[in-house]
């Protein structure tokens, strides 16, 4: 799938959405735009062959003494001469640098040469090809390109650390200026022809006194003023580097020999898979290799049984793997009636057709999912576009949110370049087909933290059942071999999981729900503990006594109106739960429904009763968190239906003015008493108050009071003498 094609659009929308700076920053490193020009170099002795190389530093051209093809490009096996032949050279390269040859010697062919290297690059994955602070190795190919700014003739390598799959897969190697061509210079004796002067800073951190490359000991990668640049059409001297990058290009474009452009480190999708789990495309081919798509009615393709699930490798490397689906003789070859034009040969009656074998990526399922969940019954469509359109497209019209999409996706970091990334693509085509409304499929992102636990590995490094190992004396046993314990995310891999059931026995599924979201920020990963799950149990236990009478079980709730204090803490906790539960802030939510409810334990205790308003108030604000004691105490509350689709509460603005404040009043800066006082209350009146409070009259009596501290608003502190 080119998904390379929108890579301009998956970088320039991320702007529109409410993600982590983080994440963002994730794909676009992912997708790895890089800005500069593409280059023409000639051949030499090849006048019809061309090598396209893309730089970002362009400026640099001057200095580039040699040229890397990967050792895949398409034009090595061109270039490369059937022997080290002397005409090759000019009197300059009478001979062929030893280390030019790499290390197969001068017996070796160029073709041999070029041949076993490239097996020897095979073996690498491309992340060991990229590593940094590797040898670099390369052999060289006995051919030379032709530097268009200066005519010079360079020669043409292939090295590992040049990939096929980015920019062009050639580069043009600037020593002087990179640190990767830097090192293979080195290693392979080559020229290095420094073209940006470097500043004292770096000449001095790297002892060095001059641009003279011979005694560098690292390339200056910085910018700077370009020197050694010119030619008898264009003169980089003195520029700096932006300035010169513009210059040059625009001197290519003239001459024919380049342009600007971009290229990414993102590749297009490779979308098969050679397993039997998986969607099958709806895709037969005829008798002579034609690929022919299904037609509406003929879908789904439904996998058929089979006895191996497993593909088949061959011996052969260069053989590929054989699919499972490939065995399946009866489904494989199939015989239809297919509709279509008589130039393709179709509709002409029955003919034999063979299925495609590979099957689809788990990508396929779940870069759309979501928009089926929108509308599941229906046989007809995807999704209807009206509903669609009213989940997904924003309700703003002044841009904020243009993008629509999901309200809220809340998943791991580790879906950050894959699944969201994918997701993405998968929307954007479905928007410009004109199924989907917004460009973009999720508004708003949320990355939870992971549930962490110990997990165990045998001397192997293979992780083992954490649940099966012991521990004695201070040390970590699997039946009778030790085994090393380490601490990080609990999952299936790691053979760490804690399942719910015995948790979900002993204390119920509420309980579980509210400890797991009590735990901490819901973002921060955090240990697994069943410590302080007691609490969240009492809490529950105790928020069904204030409501129903555990010994009659009748409902025990007072239609008299609360009091004043407790309406105050009921609204200025919803209030914060509304902000808390839209902050994704569940634990500190939890936190105040306590506080609230342990109010209701006194209230309840000092009058017999709850009464209905904070009673309903609370029930309504532990739904989310707790929903089946939340739904039995509100249908004990009187209410017939469920309380899923009732509002949830709205603090009234009116109770949320505080009028009066309770300050601490000290002696000797120790406490000993509180005043309740008006929150408008001047240093006059608080002292007033202070001294009107009988402990401390009775503290204050007969003894000299040197000096009054009152602060409005926070305490008040005689000081005695």
């Amino acid at each position: 799938m080119r998904i390379t094609s929108y890579a301009d659009r998956l970088i320039d929308d991320l702007d529109l959405l409410d993600w982590t700076d983080s994440i963002k920053l994730m794909q676009r490193n992912w997708i790895g735009k890089s800005i500069g020009a593409e280059v023409t170099f000639g051949v030499d002795l090849h006048e019809s062959l061309e090598i396209k190389v893309f730089t970002t530093r362009p400026d640099t051209l001057f200095g580039a003494t040699y040229m890397v093809l990967a050792p895949e490009h398409e034009l090595v096996d061109t270039l490369v001469p059937s022997e080290w032949s002397g005409s090759l050279f000019d009197d300059a390269h009478s001979e062929i640098p030893p280390a030019w040859r790499g290390v197969f010697g001068a017996e070796v062919s160029p073709p041999e040469a070029v041949r076993r290297y490239r097996a020897f690059a095979s073996a690498k994955s491309e992340l060991e090809r990229q590593a940094e602070g590797t040898v670099k190795t390369g052999v060289f190919t006995g051919a030379f390109a032709v530097n268009p700014v200066n005519d010079e003739r360079i020669p043409i390598f292939i090295a590992d650390y040049v990939l096929a799959g980015y920019g062009t897969g050639a580069i043009m190697a600037v020593p002087a200026h990179d640190d990767r061509d830097f090192a293979f210079a080195r290693e392979f004796d080559l020229a290095i022809t420094p073209v940006v002067e470097p500043d004292e800073k770096w000449l001095n951190e790297n002892g060095v006194t001059s641009s003279d490359a011979s005694n560098w000991i690292e390339a200056f990668t910085g910018v700077g003023v370009a020197m050694a640049s010119a030619n008898s059409g264009i003169s980089l001297d003195g520029l700096d580097t932006p300035s010169a990058k513009a210059a040059i290009t625009a001197w290519l474009e003239t001459e024919g020999l380049g342009h600007a452009t971009s290229t990414y480190k993102l590749r297009d999708w490779l979308f098969s898979r050679q397993r039997y789990w998986g969607e099958p495309f709806p895709i037969v081919y005829d008798e002579t290799g034609l690929p022919i798509a299904l037609p509406a009615e003929q879908l789904p393709v439904e996998l058929p049984e089979v006895s191996d699930f497993a593909p088949r490798i061959s011996e052969d490397p260069e053989a590929l793997p054989e699919p499972p689906l490939s065995r399946a003789g009866d489904w494989l070859e199939v015989e239809l009636d297919l509709p279509g034009p008589a130039w393709a040969g179709l509709g002409g009656g029955p003919k034999r057709y063979r299925r495609e074998v590979n099957t689809m990526p788990q990508w396929a399922g779940s870069c759309w999912y979501y928009l089926r969940y929108l509308d599941p019954q229906n046989v007809d469509a995807l999704v209807d576009a009206g509903v669609e359109r009213y989940w997904m497209e924003s309700a703003n019209s002044d841009g904020v949110n243009a993008a629509g999409g999901v309200d809220l996706y809340v998943g791991g970091v580790e879906h950050a370049v894959l699944h969201l990334l994918y997701a993405r693509f998968w929307h954007k085509v479905l928007f410009d087909l004109g199924h989907v409304s917004t460009v973009e499929p999720f508004q708003r992102l949320f990355n939870q933290g992971y549930i962490q636990a110990y997990a165990f590995t045998d001397e192997r490094g293979v992780y083992v059942e954490a649940s099966e190992v012991v521990e004695r004396d201070g040390v970590w046993y699997l039946g009778d071999e030790v085994v090393n314990r380490e601490y990080g995310k609990m999952g299936k891999s790691l053979k760490n999981v804690v399942t719910p059931d015995d948790i979900y026995n002993d204390y119920g599924a509420d309980t579980l729900r509210l400890y797991e979201m009590f735990m901490g920020p819901l973002d921060a990963s955090r240990p697994w503990s069943t410590t302080d799950i007691v609490g969240v149990h009492r809490f529950l236990q105790r928020l069904w006594r204030n409501v129903i009478n555990e010994e009659t079980g009748e409902v025990n709730v007072s239609e008299t109106p609360a009091d004043d204090e407790s309406l105050r803490l009921m609204n200025r906790t919803i209030l914060a739960v509304r902000s808390d539960m839209e902050s994704m802030s569940f634990n500190t939510a939890i936190a105040r429904l306590f506080e609230l409810n342990n109010h209701l334990t006194t209230v309840v205790a000092a009058n017999g009763s709850a009464p209905r308003e904070i009673a309903e108030g609370i029930t309504l604000m532990v739904a989310p968190l707790a929903p089946h004691i939340a739904e039995e105490l509100w249908s004990r509350l009187g209410h017939p239906e469920t309380l899923t689709y009732e509002s949830f509460p709205v603090a009234d603005e009116s109770l949320l003015v505080v009028d009066s404040i309770e300050v601490p009043i000290q002696v000797n800066g120790k406490l000993r008493s509180r005043v309740t006082v008006s929150v408008s209350a001047d240093a006059a009146t608080l002292e007033a108050a202070a001294r009107a409070d009988e402990k401390v009259a009775e503290l204050l009596e007969g003894a000299t009071v040197r000096k009054v501290i009152a602060v409005p608003g926070r305490l008040v502190n005689f000081v005695l003498g």
